[in-house]
C-alpha cells in the first residue's frame, strides 16, 4: 500500500520537472510560439502557449488542492485517490494524443485536477493506515524520500524520452504506471467512509481555483500581447473572485481557507515566503530550459543533465534541513537557504548567450541549495503557527501557496524573458531575472526575520473549546477572528 501511495506522489512531482525539458520540443511540434505563428523547422519555442503547458497543471493543483482535501474528508480518501489516478491517466493519454496546443493545455488542466486529488489523498491514506506513531513516521519518511527522487529523475527521464522517442512519450509513460496503481489501490487500500458531518465549501473551492487562474492568464497575456482588453478583463475577474472568496470564507460554516489565519504574521509570513520560493525556482527553471535548448541548441538530454545542479541539492538537503529545523527551529535553515538562493540568482548575472555549463552551474546550485534548506523549514514554520488540530490545514495552505508560486513564477518570468528567437535579448532578460530573483530572496530574508521566531520558539493559535488532534474538528473550523488568542507552544 505504501508503495502505491509513493508511486502516485512520484508521478505528480515527476510531471512538473519532466515536462519542462520537453517544452521546446512541444513548442516546435505544435507551433506554440510567442508570436502566435507556426514556427519553422529551425525556430525555437516561444513562451506564450508553452507557458500554459506548465501553468495549466500548476494552476489546477494550486486552486483545487484545499478543496480536494475537504472532499476526501467527506467521501473517503480511497475514493478520491482512485478518482485522482483515473483523471491523471486519462488526461495523460489526452496530452499524448493532443493535435494542437489548445487540446494539450486543456488536458494538462485535467491532469492537474487529478494531481490535486492525489496530493492530499495519498498522504491521508498513509496517516489513516499507519495508526502507530512510529510506523506512521517511518511511512511518511519513505513517502517523502521517494517523492524527492522525482525532482532529479524528471530532467534525465524527460531528456532521454524526448531525445529518443519524442515528447509525447513523456505522457504515454504514465499510463502503465497509473493502471497498475489503480489495481493496487482497489485491492490493497481499505475502504473507509468519509465523515458525513464534514461540509465542503464549494464556493470557497471555486474562488481558490478562479483567482490564481485569472491572475496567471492576465500576466501571460500581457507578456504575450502587451496591454489589451482581454488581460484587463482577466484582472477584473481576479478582483471579483478575490472579493467573492473573502466574503464566502467569512460566511461559510467550514471555510476551505480560514481568513483569520492569513491575518496572523506568523502564519502569513512563511506562506508568502513559500510562494516566492517556488515562483523564483520554477520561473528560473522555465526560462533556463528554453535558454539551454533554444538559445544554446543543446539536446533535451544534455539540457536535463545541465539542470541537475538545481535538483540534486533539493533531494539531498531535505533530511539535513529537517534535522537543522528540529535542532535550531525553522528560522536558521530559512535564513541560510534564502542567503544561498539569493547568491545563486545573483550568479546568473554572468550568463551570456555562449556561456558554458560552468558559468550556469553555480547559479543553479545556489538556488537548489537554498530551496533545499528552505522547504522543510518553511512548512514547519507555517504549521507551528496554528493549533495542533489545524496542522493538516496549515500544510495544505502552504502547499497551495507553493503551487500558486509555481504558476505565477512561470507566468512572470516567461513574460519578462520573451521569445528565445532573439538570443541576445533573451539572455539579457535571463540576467535581469537573476537580479529580480536575488531581490525577491532578499525580501524573503527580511520577511523571515520579522515573522519567524528565533530558536525553537513558536506561536500557537488556539480557539475557545479547541478540540484535540484526534477529534473531528470540522464544526469548529469557522471561528470569528476576535476569538483567536496567542499562547506559547510547549516544546
Amino acid at each position: 500500500m505504501l508503495g502505491v501511495m509513493c508511486t502516485g506522489m512520484f508521478l505528480v512531482l515527476l510531471d512538473v520537472t519532466v515536462v519542462n525539458v520537453a517544452l521546446p520540443s512541444i513548442g516546435r511540434s505544435l507551433g506554440a510560439a510567442s508570436s502566435g505563428t507556426t514556427p519553422g523547422p529551425g525556430t525555437g519555442a516561444g513562451t506564450g502557449t508553452v507557458q500554459w503547458v506548465v501553468d495549466a497543471y500548476a494552476v489546477a493543483i494550486a486552486g483545487l488542492l484545499l478543496g480536494a482535501g475537504a472532499i476526501g474528508d467527506r467521501v473517503g480518501h480511497r475514493r478520491v485517490v482512485l478518482a485522482g489516478l483515473a483523471l491523471f491517466g486519462l488526461a495523460s493519454a489526452g496530452c499524448a494524443l493532443a493535435p494542437g496546443s489548445e487540446v494539450l493545455v486543456a488536458a494538462r488542466a485535467v491532469q492537474g485536477t487529478g494531481a490535486a486529488l492525489l496530493l492530499p489523498g495519498s498522504l491521508a491514506v498513509i496517516t489513516d493506515t499507519f495508526t502507530d506513531p512510529a510506523a506512521r513516521a517511518r511511512a511518511l519518511g519513505v513517502w517523502a524520500g521517494v517523492s524527492s527522487l522525482a525532482l532529479p529523475a524528471g530532467p534525465l527521464l524527460g531528456g532521454a524520452l524526448v531525445g529518443t522517442v519524442g515528447w509525447r512519450m513523456v505522457f504515454w509513460v504514465n499510463l502503465p504506471v497509473v493502471a497498475a496503481a489503480l489495481v493496487a489501490v482497489a485491492r490493497l487500500v481499505p475502504g473507509r467512509g468519509g465523515r458525513a458531518g464534514n461540509r465542503t465549501d464549494w464556493l470557497g473551492t471555486a474562488g481558490t481555483a478562479l483567482l490564481p487562474a485569472a491572475v496567471v492568464f492576465a500576466v501571460i497575456d500581457a507578456g504575450h500581447h502587451g496591454p489589451r482588453a482581454v488581460g484587463a478583463c482577466a484582472l477584473a475577474v481576479a478582483v471579483v473572485a478575490g472579493a467573492g472568496l473573502s466574503r464566502a470564507q467569512r460566511c461559510a460554516p467550514a471555510p476551505v481557507l480560514p481568513l483569520p489565519l492569513l491575518r496572523r504574521p506568523a502564519f502569513a509570513g512563511p506562506n508568502i515566503a513559500a510562494l516566492v520560493m517556488n515562483a523564483v525556482a520554477n520561473g528560473t527553471l522555465f526560462v533556463t530550459t528554453l535558454y539551454l535548448q533554444s538559445v544554446q541548441h543543446r539536446s533535451p538530454l544534455a539540457a536535463g543533465v545541465a539542470l541537475l545542479p538545481l535538483f540534486i541539492p533539493l533531494a539531498l538537503l531535505a533530511p539535513v534541513a529537517g534535522r537543522l529545523t528540529a535542532r535550531y527551529g525553522p528560522r536558521v535553515p530559512m535564513v541560510a537557504g534564502a542567503c544561498a538562493a539569493a547568491c545563486g540568482c545573483a550568479a546568473l548575472l554572468f550568463v551570456r548567450a555562449d556561456s558554458g555549463i560552468a558559468v550556469l552551474t553555480p547559479g543553479l546550485a545556489g538556488l537548489g541549495t537554498g530551496a533545499g534548506l528552505f522547504t522543510a523549514a518553511v512548512v514547519t514554520a507555517a504549521v507551528a503557527a496554528v493549533p495542533d488540530d489545524r496542522s493538516g490545514l496549515a500544510g495544505g495552505v502552504n502547499n497551495a501557496a507553493r503551487q500558486t508560486g509555481t504558476a505565477l513564477g512561470i507566468a512572470v518570468f516567461g513574460a519578462v524573458a520573451g521569445s528565445p528567437d532573439d538570443p541576445a535579448a533573451f539572455t539579457a532578460a535571463l540576467r535581469h531575472l537573476g537580479l529580480l530573483g536575488a531581490v525577491l530572496w532578499a525580501a524573503v530574508l527580511a520577511l523571515t526575520a520579522v515573522t519567524v521566531p528565533r530558536g525553537r520558539e513558536a506561536a500557537r493559535e488556539t480557539f475557545p473549546g479547541e478540540t484535540s488532534p484526534g477529534q473531528d474538528s470540522a464544526a469548529s473550523r469557522h471561528v470569528p477572528e476576535q476569538e483567536f488568542r496567542r499562547v506559547p507552544r510547549r516544546e
